[in-house]
């Protein structure tokens, strides 16, 4: 069933009556680290009943709305085409404050200074932006503290606009900035100084004080140097590591100091243009992530130090391979998107196996990725086109629901207190129970 969102219309989710305790939608690919939560009750058909609010945003992002208690936190340029930090009552979508932490926003292809999303522990919400402006925030929206990682380490050297989200895990904020060097004239933050490092950053968020500085070498080249993927933290049988996919490799780091622990090479051919999107993701002891450009998304065994290129993988999966979308997983279900081509795919997660792939109803493409909980899928379009699927035995879709002239959608649907967060270039948009 497809229904169409116009402006003024409100249509929503109908979701079924069941109580669940809310779960934090605290990052940008929430609880789990892998595009999953544990709410219950969600929608899986459309109705115009269960919009609970509408609110306005000034201007588009591809961040993902992050989401603790009845806060809703949101990156966005503002009118003035500055950098904004802006809080919203869970409840109501009313805006309880906005902070502007960075000046002067800039956009390339389809991407701008507010495409990281936000992060936060609850007693702070951190916000970091494509010019390297870096600040915390009590949840009442007081300054706590600011700096420039532009002005401490050189201004990002990324073709698109730098994109990586910070991680808020155990007590620290770890940031990485993989990027070119030399830094080319033409980028958009160029400074007249064309050196950069690629590094791993850990900071106090209590001060904003840095914590360790570690640099990460590559052999890659050009654009294939940059990333605009997300750490990740990985518990596994030696202990927990920072996973870091960019410059052609995924690599693992000690929680510590940041060093290099193992890296595999995520594929065989180099190319000066692989820029690396998709962040990793884990389960059981393996760890998934994906090349750019029809590489394959591939699954590396934990454990080893050094090179593990030729012991580690697991298994390939070259069928359908994505881009740009971060894979989830879901309920021990492990769910790949092309969003270039619209076909999701669910596939065995120790084995790589397709259990089934399907074209999604859409015509325009998906730059985010997907959002699981209830079992149920959330996507959205560029256009602003939400797909519901069901994350069960065979290909499904639920619904779809269109808000037109909201485009363009370019960030994740967020989950959180049974609720359903989706972002478009005007709106927030929040579903639920009446």
């Amino acid at each position: 069933m497809k229904t169409t969102y116009g402006i003024g219309i409100a249509l929503g989710l109908a979701f079924a009556c069941v109580a669940t305790a809310g779960e934090n939608w605290a990052q940008w690919r929430g609880p789990a680290f892998n595009g999953s939560t544990v709410a219950r009750g969600l929608p899986g058909e459309l109705s115009r009943e269960n919009v609970l609010w509408s609110a306005p945003v000034p201007g588009p992002s591809g961040a993902t709305p992050i989401i603790w208690n009845d806060h809703v936190f949101t990156h966005s340029p503002d009118e003035s085409g500055n950098l904004a930090l802006i809080a919203m009552d869970r409840r109501s979508g009313k805006e309880l404050w906005r902070q502007e932490v960075g000046i002067g926003n800039k956009e390339k292809g389809r991407n701008n200074m507010a495409a990281p999303s936000p992060v936060t522990d609850g007693e702070r919400v951190i916000s970091l932006f494509g010019t390297g402006d870096l600040a915390a925030f009590g949840m009442d929206g007081k300054p706590l503290w600011k700096r420039s990682l532009g002005k401490d380490f050189g201004r990002f050297s990324v073709m698109w606009i730098y994109g990586s989200s910070p991680l808020l895990y155990q007590g620290r904020l770890y940031i990485q900035v993989l990027q070119r060097s030399p830094m080319p004239a033409d980028y958009p933050l160029y400074d007249g100084k064309p050196e950069r490092e690629s590094f791993l950053l850990c900071v106090d968020p209590s001060n904003g004080k840095d914590l360790w500085r570690e640099v990460r070498k590559t052999d890659s080249t050009l654009e294939s140097q940059e990333s605009y993927a997300t750490p990740i933290p990985f518990q596994g049988k030696d202990g927990t590591q920072l996973l870091i996919v960019g410059g052609d490799h995924v690599s693992g780091h000690a929680l510590a100091d940041g060093k290099e622990i193992w890296r595999a090479r995520l594929y065989e051919k180099r190319d000066d243009w692989y820029r690396i999107v998709t962040s990793a993701v884990t389960h059981q002891g393996l760890i998934y992530a994906s090349g750019p450009k029809g590489q394959p998304v591939v699954a590396f065994r934990e454990g080893g130090k050094g090179n593990v290129t030729d012991t580690a993988v697991a298994w390939r999966f070259t069928e359908s391979p994505t881009d740009w979308s971060t894979p989830l997983v879901l309920d021990g279900k492990l769910f790949v998107l092309d969003g270039g081509k619209k076909v999701l795919s669910r596939l065995d997660p120790a084995t790589g196996e397709k259990k089934w792939s399907g074209k999604l109803p859409v015509r325009e493409v998906i730059w985010g990725s997907p959002t699981g909980a209830d079992g149920k899928i959330y996507l959205h379009s560029e256009e602003g086109t939400v797909v519901v699927c069901d994350a069960g035995d065979s290909f499904k879709v639920l619904g779809t629901l269109t808000f037109e002239g909201e485009g363009p959608c370019r960030g994740s649907i967020a989950v959180a207190q049974d609720q359903v967060f989706v972002r478009t270039a005007k709106k927030l948009h929040c579903f639920g129970r009446k």
